[in-house]
């Protein structure tokens, strides 16, 4: 607690097997923190059988909070007050249809994160979401959003759940799993009592000392249990009876003590789970006067309680268990019928919490055996489940009313749907929740029962669907293909259906680098849009047309369309599309060339653009860490990247990639290798030339950097032929190409060193191949792929033994144009090489110097060591720099004719003394894989095959 106190948001597991005092240990807290200005929210989650009942932790934990009309709610942002107020009914507001989407139960997660942020900002808060072993899909889901989006509110978020209840399939486990790993979570194994325990315990309750035997009968019948030796005490000391042999007798032995009313109303409510007075009476037909006695008497024994909403429930899960199971399959299947049909009259009469009512009836009826009440029941549970954007319990919902289907005579005169719509609202739902497959497979029957030929539209709604989910399902051509046919399909004339999918087809198609087609099909989405009234719309088209223009380079034109959507997402409180519209457009003038106010208007949506919005706001984060890697201010990027990791979706990808082209810039080259490691089966699943280009790029210039020189070549080579499609994405070719160029370059060198001159000419006829894309690109593109033209040319003749330090010098002042500082001191660098080459000591001395001042500036360890090696070599005195002899210089002044690092000359030295990579390691403080890579680069650097010639060449040369 002190931790969350402090702005160190934590999570506690607290497991234990059933009745050992988990909810006693949490009770406790909550009291000692009652005088401490602590809120505490506590939910629990409800044993759901077959049923479905989505959030039904999270609601019971944050409904006091409507009821009470805390004043933090009216702090939420509108977006956020209308994504809760379908699952916290009393957050009245007038808002549109809710947006069914992949992101949408999403939003609602960052709404509840919004609503935990603010009263953390008032007070201390702990959530309590008790029994999670019995909690629903989306409640998961949501806490492991939680879980990885809390970083500095000042919240506790408790979690209790039953050891003994997690076989090994149950779905809890892999998110306990999830969530150990993660650096604020304790887990806490709550163990029975020990002897000594239970004495102290037994003293507690007697208020004085036990007698052996009772603890000896106590400790050997309970085994330590706290819960069972209530039981026993309540039941052996009292006069009335011998101990029960089990926890469920004492528990039954409790029960069976109350009136004839009074166990009813157990019995009903075993069922139920919890109810109120009234439902109470209409389920019993137990008059009031006479059930208020028994209720009475019920909660004096301990045997119901009550809850914050007036509910009563069993004292405990374990009795209700007892209860129930107690019940006669007669008895217990007309209470089912019973309730369900009480609930029922109440859901129609328009009562709060409909999603959770409609999932009871739904179990109720099913529970039942009333199997045409259960279908009908059923998908208007999944219909309200939707609406809250519990799609899990929606698909599941839904597929249950698939499966009774068959079974009820007229099912198409039971419910307000037909088969095919049952179809779609099962896939959809599966889509949301993530079972794409499954979704596909549920449309692909719809299609089977839909003639296109007689309902044209219908088929072709369908096939819209089936698209998006191709795409989803990294099938893009194919998901392109079924869209065009659904749109050849759709009746002539403007519709919502044609207007949403054009605009799908125009975000693929700028997605895939197709930016003509998509301004072609984005012209058209917005005229449908505008016509339509629809701003969501408009903003999303206008999102497509402005990244498209300005890529075709349409600079201007295309920030008029994402500054205009950028106003219609402000206008609408919308953070999502606010966000999506200031990353595009930063990112775009980041392509175009205009760095620093790439940056800037990185900076300007990041201002703007909450934490709570958690999704969002790490975009806009990564937007600027990369942007100002891109602008050179590291500082910035290091900072921003301090926060924890993501989870595995796009986000994460972005992640990996911008701590990949750091690690890269910094020189930690490991780091760089284990990012890319997790970023490639993302990668390989995407169709998205952005991640393509840019992975293809980072990996084959680590492994060009390691003398992986084979390797790189066909790292860039995949990366190239699944780009080859994009023929307006001229940037991720170019940046793939420039990086071909410079493993080619190194390939022709290292050729011509050993004398392979077929190597060297296959090097220079596939360098000639990338500069030629490299000039096709520089002819559709702009300053940043004339900038990559203008490298790929250096490094040609550089391949060609005949580096030209004009070339770099070019090469160079076209990165400054633009501000890359990073890029333009490595063009320096080579500059400065090209001239010690050719003799041209001052301009050589010049050029090192302005490359090593930005490295050290920015804290690139890499080509700081390459500049000092060549200054080393070449002899070269930098302006500012003294003429004693740097530490790390070679101590006997010989030459290093081989660039060797004086990292890479300790490791030659133990080479020539015949070490293996692991002996190098542990001389050197070092991993013994790390060694490995030295041993590379050394190998490609001296020009030989092997360990034996590296020794011979240091010998020889006196380089160790």
């Amino acid at each position: 607690m002190r931790a969350a106190t402090e702005r160190r948001p934590a999570l506690v597991l607290l497991g234990g097997d059933s009745g050992v005092g988990k909810s006693r240990l949490v009770t406790e807290l909550e009291n000692r923190l009652a005088g401490e200005g602590v809120l505490v929210l506590w939910g629990e989650a409800v044993e759901q059988d077959d049923g479905e009942l989505p959030y039904a932790p999270l609601t019971s934990a944050l409904r006091p909070l409507v009821r009470a009309g805390d004043p933090v709610l009216d702090e939420l942002s509108r977006g956020s007050r209308a994504q809760l107020a379908a699952l916290l009914p009393g957050l009245d507001i007038a808002d549109g249809a809710a947006r069914h989407d992949p992101s949408a139960q999403l939003r609602l997660f960052e709404s509840l994160l919004e609503l935990l942020d603010l009263l953390s900002q008032r007070q201390p808060v702990v959530l309590v979401l008790e029994d999670m072993h019995w909690a629903d899909r989306s409640t998961r889901t949501f806490v492991a959003f939680l879980a990885r989006s809390i970083r500095q509110e000042r919240v506790l978020l408790i979690l209790t759940y039953r050891t003994d209840e997690l076989h090994r399939r149950h779905p809890l486990r892999p998110l306990l799993s999830e969530l150990e790993r993660l650096e604020h979570v304790r887990r806490i194994d709550l163990r029975p009592f020990t002897r000594e325990e239970l004495t102290e315990v037994l003293s507690d309750i007697l208020d004085a000392d036990p007698e052996e035997a009772l603890i000896e009968r106590l400790y050997a019948r309970s085994e330590g249990n706290a819960l069972y030796t209530e039981e026993l005490l309540a039941a052996g000391l009292d006069g009335r009876g011998t101990a029960p042999q089990s926890l469920r007798d004492a528990f039954m032995l409790r029960v069976e003590r109350l009136s004839a009313e009074a166990r009813q109303a157990a019995r009903t409510i075993a069922v139920a789970r919890r109810l109120d007075e009234p439902a109470i009476e209409d389920v019993t037909g137990i008059e009031r006067a006479p059930l208020q006695d028994a209720l009475r008497e019920a909660v004096a024994e301990q045997v119901l309680v009550a809850d914050d909403d007036g509910r009563l429930m069993l004292r405990h899960a374990l009795l209700r268990e007892a209860l129930y199971d107690d019940l006669l399959p007669g008895e217990r299947g007309d209470l089912h019928l019973r309730l369900a049909h009480v609930l029922e009259e109440r859901m129609s009469g328009g009562e709060d919490g409909e999603a959770e009512l409609a999932a009871a009836v739904a179990l109720h009826y099913a529970a039942g055996g009333d199997q045409a009440a259960a279908m009908r029941a059923s998908v208007h549970a999944a219909l309200a489940a939707r609406a809250v954007h519990a799609y899990g319990e929606a698909a599941e919902l839904a597929e249950r009313a698939l499966e009774l289907w068959p079974r009820v005579p007229g099912a198409q005169r039971t419910i307000p749907l037909d088969h095919v719509d049952l179809l779609r609202l099962a896939a959809s739902a599966h889509s949301m929740a993530g079972d794409r497959s499954r979704a596909e497979v549920l449309l692909d029957t719809a299609l089977d029962e839909v003639d296109q030929d007689a309902d044209p539209e219908r088929y072709a709604g369908l096939l819209a669907r089936l698209a998006r989910l191709q795409w989803a399902l990294n099938r893009g051509l194919q998901g392109v293909e079924t869209a065009k046919r659904a749109l050849a399909m759709l009746p002539p004339g403007q519709s919502a259906e044609r207007a949403g999918l054009v605009g799908w087809l125009a975000r693929t198609q700028f997605l895939r680098g197709r930016f003509r087609d998509a301004i072609r099909d984005g012209e058209a989405a917005l005229t449908a849009a505008l016509e339509a009234g629809d701003k969501h719309a408009e903003s999303e088209v206008l999102n497509t047309l402005g990244m498209a223009k300005i890529a075709l380079g349409q600079v201007e034109d295309g920030i008029r369309c994402l500054r205009r959507a950028i106003e219609l997402a402000r206008a609408d409180g919308d953070l999502d599309d606010l966000g999506s519209a200031y990353s595009n457009l930063a990112d775009m003038l980041n392509i175009a060339g205009r760095t620093r106010e790439a940056l800037e208007v990185a900076l300007e949506g990041d201002a703007l653009i909450p934490r709570r919005a958690s999704r969002m706001y790490d975009w806009i984060t990564l937007t600027v860490a990369q942007l100002s890697f891109e602008a050179g201010e590291w500082s910035i990027t290091r900072e921003r990247l301090g926060s924890p990791p993501m989870p595995l979706d796009r986000v994460s990808m972005f992640r990996l990639l911008v701590e990949a082209e750091v690690a890269l810039g910094e020189g930690t080259d490991e780091l760089a290798g284990r990012r890319l490691d997790d970023a490639e089966p993302l990668v390989e699943a995407s169709a998205e030339p952005q991640w393509i280009g840019w992975f293809g790029a980072l990996r084959g210039e680590l492994q060009r950097r390691r003398y992986e020189l084979l390797e790189a070549r066909a790292t860039v080579e995949h990366a190239l032929g699944r780009l080859e499609v994009c023929t307006d994405d001229v940037i991720r070719i170019a940046r793939a190409s420039a990086v071909g160029a410079r493993v080619e370059a190194d390939v022709a060198e290292r050729a011509r060193a050993l004398r392979e001159r077929a190597d060297e000419r296959d090097a220079i006829a596939r360098l000639r191949i990338h500069c030629s894309r490299l000039a096709a690109a520089a002819q559709e593109g702009g300053p940043v792929e004339r900038a990559w033209q203008a490298t790929g040319k250096a490094e040609l003749a550089r391949a060609r033994g005949r580096s030209d330090p004009n070339l770099w010098r070019q090469a160079a002042r076209r990165w400054e144009e633009i501000e890359r500082p990073f890029e333009t001191a490595v063009m320096h660098w080579r500059e400065a090489e090209a001239a010690a080459e050719a003799g041209d000591r001052p301009s050589a001395a010049r050029a090192a110097g302005a490359a090593l001042e930005t490295a050290e500036r920015r804290g690139s360890r890499w080509l700081a060591d390459e500049v000092q090696a060549l200054t080393q070599r070449a002899r070269l005195r930098i302006e500012g720099e003294t003429d004693e002899p740097r530490e790390d210089a070679d101590r006997d002044g010989a030459e290093d004719p081989f660039g060797l690092t004086p990292r890479e000359r300790q490791v030659l030295a133990l080479i020539a003394e015949g070490a293996t990579n692991r002996q190098i390691g542990a001389a050197l403080f070092m991993a013994e894989k790390t060694a490995s890579v030295h041993v590379s680069r050394i190998l490609g650097k001296l020009g030989v095959h092997s360990r034996t010639q590296a020794a011979a060449v240091a010998h020889r040369l006196h380089l160790t």
